[in-house]
């Protein structure tokens, strides 16, 4: 459950099926202001299926998404004004530089002239990247181009911030600076972060960890009260014992 804070993100008995397939079934969960929530589970979980819900790439077969009091389904546009999102797979344009980037993404969220620029600045500040402003992304290092995504997710100031297995392919230190910066976003701008990982050292921190399993939500609190609830000693141990016996779930990708 989240604190006396309204609720950011509120996912509402959420289902998607691929065929006879059910990728997520009856899904329910809710992010806070300056929450970070972990929604951890092996792969093939549904983790993947539930953020293309998330950003609007598909339309859930039943339940609700509200982000920031905006149904996704009836009112997307203002919904999804609200999000930042950081994939998976990288989706910046290599060939383009750090700063056109970011200012693309701004002129798509309606920010124009002095405004974009003035964001894009403060963005590529805070991740430590102006002197990196005029490289073309394709000859940036990975932990680089991480920083470029989160930057520009946060240009038009979302309120809240997905991150789906943003830490793929980087090494540990980039992956540990990442993590820290979107802790930080927490802490300092009171954004509400998704953040989906099947890397169980990830959910450590969390606030909350939602444990995510064939489609269903199989546990959620705290890392203390998932280990306590489970009575292990550790977060690691909680998410083998809950995920065990569950096979290989449903595949994300409703193509795999």
């Amino acid at each position: 459950m989240t604190d006396s804070k309204a609720a950011l993100l509120t996912v509402d008995n959420v289902a998607k099926s691929y065929g006879a397939r059910k990728a997520l079934d009856g899904v329910s969960l809710a992010i806070s202001e300056g929450e970070f929530v972990a929604l951890l589970g092996p792969n093939g979980a549904g983790k993947s299926t539930l953020f293309q819900l998330l950003s609007g790439l598909f339309v859930a077969d039943g339940g609700h998404i509200t982000i920031c009091g905006q149904d996704i389904r009836r009112s997307p546009v203002k919904a999804l004004a609200r999000i930042g999102i950081v994939f998976q797979q990288a989706t910046l344009d290599l060939d383009l530089s750090v700063e056109r980037n970011l200012m693309f993404h701004a002129r798509l969220h309606g920010l124009g002239g002095s405004v974009a620029r003035r964001r894009v600045g403060e963005e590529l500040a805070a991740q430590g990247l102006v002197d990196r402003r005029g490289d073309r992304v394709r000859d940036l290092s990975g932990g680089n181009r991480r920083k470029v995504e989160l930057a520009r997710a946060m240009v038009h100031e979302p309120r809240v911030l997905l991150m789906d297995e943003a830490t793929v392919g980087l090494d540990p230190g980039s992956r540990a600076t990442l993590l820290a910066q979107v802790h930080g976003l927490c802490a300092t701008r009171g954004v509400g972060v998704l953040w989906a990982s099947h890397l169980v050292d990830e959910a450590e921190r969390a606030d909350r960890v939602v444990l995510l399993h064939q489609g269903r939500v199989r546990a959620e609190g705290t890392p203390a009260e998932l280990i306590a609830t489970v009575g292990v000693d550790s977060l690691a141990g909680a998410f083998a014992q809950l995920t065990e016996g569950g096979g290989r779930g449903t595949p994300d990708n409703p193509k795999s």
